[in-house]
């Protein structure tokens, strides 16, 4: 039951949902979310930790980035279960659209170069 509720609340959010969504396109790290998305580092962060501890999302090192991707192999079958339903829905969502084609333009930035 609480994986259960976990899941849930966890796309109970539409920033947590448009970060699954360009997950769902791509792996990104938190910059390129942040662009995709065009919110705050901390806004970002936060969402995708409280994704990340629902099993949505799996994050590992590559060089100065932490970079983020669903996590297909969740021990969660709820979270595995939300993500296909994820996968077909909100596809004319026009903030959808906009975050994929912000998306296609972000790029990995340097920790000094985030903001600027």
């Amino acid at each position: 039951m609480k994986d259960f509720i976990r899941a849930v609340k966890a796309i109970s959010d539409e920033t947590r949902v448009r970060i699954l969504k360009v997950l769902l396109e791509r792996e990104c790290c938190v910059c390129e979310i942040m662009q995709a998305l065009d919110i705050s580092q901390s806004r970002a962060s936060r969402n995708l930790r409280i994704l990340e501890s629902a099993g949505f999302v799996k994050s590992r090192r590559d060089g100065l980035w932490i970079v983020y991707s669903i996590d297909e192999q969740t021990a969660n079958s709820y979270a595995t279960s939300l993500i296909e339903m994820l996968r077909r829905s909100l596809v004319n969502e026009e903030i959808i659209s906009q975050d994929r084609e912000r998306l296609s333009r972000a790029v990995r930035c340097g920790p000094r170069t985030v903001g600027k």
